[in-house]
């Protein structure tokens, strides 16, 4: 199931990584649960997208559901709906352990590897030094090249113009990249969840 709404990543945004382990033989069911659930959550304010990680092989059980909101407000509206609590009332019977969930802001979300089911975060000192290293030639080029265009505009207007091309190279372009040249540091194969 991917139901991305929008691409948009708004300042503020809140990413939610949840766990569920299904009784075997319930997963149809519990995929068209999860899928009415997404249903209900696209129509709240703030919804932003949510993708299903089916289990990573037959002797794991576990779905990886992230699902986005524009705000932790959002987040909590949906929380405390009755149409959510509705939805968990038939989908924990299913399940062989309750529900894990994580809330994840900031940039945590960059560092996520596509294609396996979502890891836990690296250290921050890693994401730290994983950030730097696209970030600081990202800025010196843009300087190197539009440096002297740049000089003559307003500081205000200058580093709103550069912070806002830097966010979005990072977000789009830089950090999926980066995420997986240096999965091998960010994700030790002991802690990526390989099954």
């Amino acid at each position: 199931m991917n139901t991305a709404s929008s691409e948009i990543d708004r300042d503020g945004a809140v990413t939610v990584v949840i766990s569920r382990r299904v009784v075997k033989g319930q997963e149809s069911e519990f995929e068209r649960l999860s899928s009415e659930m997404t249903e209900r959550a696209s129509h709240f304010p703030g919804h932003l997208g949510t993708n299903m990680f089916r289990p990573a092989s037959s002797q794991d059980p576990e779905y990886r559901i992230i699902f986005r909101f524009a705000s932790r407000e959002d987040l909590e509206a949906w929380d405390r709906s009755p149409a959510r609590a509705e939805m968990l009332e038939q989908i924990e019977p299913l399940l062989v352990t309750p529900t894990q969930r994580e809330v994840l802001e900031g940039i945590t979300t960059w560092f996520t590897l596509p294609g396996q089911n979502p890891v836990q975060p690296p250290p921050k000192y890693k994401m730290t030094i994983v950030s730097w290293l696209a970030l600081y030639p990202t800025v010196t080029l843009i300087f190197f090249l539009f440096g002297d265009l740049l000089a003559d505009i307003p500081l205000l207007l200058r580093t709103m113009i550069v912070t806002a091309v830097v966010m979005v190279a990072m977000s789009y372009l830089l950090m999926p990249r980066f995420t997986r040249w240096f999965a091998f540091w960010l994700f030790p194969k002991r802690e990526r969840g390989v099954r």
